[in-house]
């Protein structure tokens, strides 16, 4: 029985920015003020940042998973229109704010509530949490974000709802981990990108890298993983160790040795 090997890729990147730390007063009328949007910025940031993607990963991204949470969900959005724009002018009709020809093929999303925000006070201020308990996510209005025809609603969460209030930072790390290696083993014939929050791109790439500790991920910062699968003749895989690639660290993420 022969075996074929391929390269598996895996993208971890950090949203856009965010409008309640550009515009602190935001919060004081906002309905859902530990959920804030992208700014204009955090928008145009995101399409560059999927335009760069398409031309200078070296290879396509075939699935898309994304926190729920809202910012997230919009770099998503601009992201995957740049890696589904049709040809080179969609680029300059989308910076002049027109719309963006896409092929809804190239790439398909969904949402993964295994790649939220830590859930407690170390990541959500005690001021936004809601008062009366309840965390809700609008999965239709997420997915209707998303450019006409990318939304895979056969996908299952790998963790269907939230975790417990009061998550520990350290489970929260370990989840960022444990979605990504299960995301990746359920498709291991595609490569990933992963939306989701700073302290999941410092997590998987401390993950992979034990020496090293992430202290700072800029906005649409990313790390690239990959790792050799081998299939054989009934497409049944083994798949070695992910590894990051060092040159991508350069993105805005700044980390210390820790030996």
């Amino acid at each position: 029985m022969g075996t074929e090997a391929a390269m598996q890729h895996v993208v971890v990147m950090r949203h856009g920015d965010r409008r309640d730390n550009a515009e602190p007063l935001w919060t004081a009328a906002a309905e859902r003020p530990w959920d804030p949007p992208l700014t204009e910025g955090g928008r145009d940031r995101a399409y560059c940042a999927g335009r760069r993607f398409r031309r200078e990963l070296g290879f396509p991204i075939h699935r898309a998973f994304v926190s729920p949470f809202l910012r997230c969900a919009e770099t998503a959005a601009e992201v995957v229109t740049a890696l589904c724009a049709v040809d080179h002018d969609d680029d300059l009709r989308r910076l002049a704010g027109e719309t963006v020809s896409v092929d809804p093929a190239r790439v398909k999303v969904s949402i993964e509530y295994g790649l939220c925000e830590i859930f407690s006070t170390e990541a959500i201020r005690v001021d936004r949490i809601p008062k009366d308990g309840e965390w809700s996510f609008n999965i239709s209005e997420l997915e209707a974000m998303m450019p006409a025809g990318t939304v895979d609603r056969t996908v299952e969460c790998v963790d269907e709802k939230l975790p417990k209030w009061g998550e520990p930072t350290r489970e929260a790390r370990a989840r960022y981990v444990r979605v990504l290696q299960s995301l990746a083993d359920k498709y291991p014939n595609e490569n990933l990108l992963l939306v989701t929050h700073g302290e999941g791109v410092g997590a998987v790439i401390s993950a992979f890298l034990p020496d090293v500790m992430v202290y700072d991920v800029e906005y649409c910062a990313y790390s690239h993983q990959q790792r050799r699968i081998s299939f054989n003749s009934d497409n049944k895989f083994t798949a070695g160790n992910f590894e990051v690639v060092p040159d991508d660290l350069e993105t805005g993420i700044r980390f210390c040795l820790t030996s």
